[in-house]
């Protein structure tokens, strides 16, 4: 089963379906900025978190072996709690928690990193706690917590513009609001105009308008799952996920 977030449970955007009554398939969507956000946000997702948050089940391929196999070793054969914990629950996530429709919080542009508490000579830093100190005499762990301030003079090779951009993207998103998007059913988006819309139109061979229907549906927590594991396996999302197959 996927975890569920009561967060994002309160959450639920929207969005209005063109769809082909007479082929049952969804056209296009128009969307707003919080829905094209959710959409490019799934971008961001460590394939670890992708299979954490879908059930082993939905998952095409042998990927999900993969994980279930870190699940069950147990500490005699993995090098430490930090490393498994780094597999099943990658940092650095867009969303953190598995909160597919929320927005991170905006945070200030540092990276938490840990030195060997054993070794005074060490030099190494690990952004895993609990790792092995890579200096073979010393044998200690990496647990001694320490803050790297990249800030927003672009320190750490371009650590802090990146860190930056994190901050801003909890604030703001990743698209601005002026315009209603287009979704296609295999996802493709882009700005919407009327003009677009007459062209899209003709190019699926829509002689009979009489034939399409507009449909107004809510995107949840539940939908979202569904929609990122549409995403994975379809070219038809949309359709497969809001039209229910006769």
């Amino acid at each position: 089963m996927a975890p569920t977030n009561p967060d994002a449970n309160s959450t639920t955007l929207s969005m209005k379906l063109l769809i082909d009554t007479k082929s049952q398939r969804v056209l296009y969507a128009e969307a707003g900025k919080d829905v094209v956000d959710f959409l490019f946000s799934l971008l961001t997702l460590p394939v670890g978190t992708v299979v954490k948050i879908l059930s082993n089940d939905s998952m095409v391929g042998s990927i999900s072996n993969l994980y279930g196999s870190v699940e069950k070793l147990d500490e005699t054969y993995v090098r430490s709690a930090g490393t498994k914990a780094a597999l099943l629950a990658p940092a650095g996530a867009y969303h953190e928690g598995a909160k597919l429709l929320q927005l991170p919080e905006p945070e200030h542009a540092s990276m938490e990193l840990f030195r060997c508490n054993n070794y005074s000579e060490c030099v190494y830093l690990s952004k895993v706690r609990g790792a092995r100190c890579p200096i073979q005499r010393c044998g200690g762990q990496m647990n001694t917590r320490m803050i790297l301030d990249v800030g927003s003079s672009g320190g750490a090779s371009g650590g802090g513009d990146i860190a930056a951009a994190t901050s801003a993207v909890g604030a703001t998103g990743f698209v601005k609001g002026v315009v209603t998007y287009t979704v296609m059913d295999d996802l493709k988006v882009a700005p919407m105009s009327t003009i677009s819309g007459i062209t899209l139109l003709n190019t699926f061979g829509i002689t009979d308008i009489g034939m399409l229907q507009e449909k107004t549906v809510q995107l949840g927590y539940a939908e979202g799952l569904k929609i990122l594991k549409a995403s994975l396996q379809s070219k038809t999302v949309l359709t497969d996920v809001f039209l229910v197959k006769k």
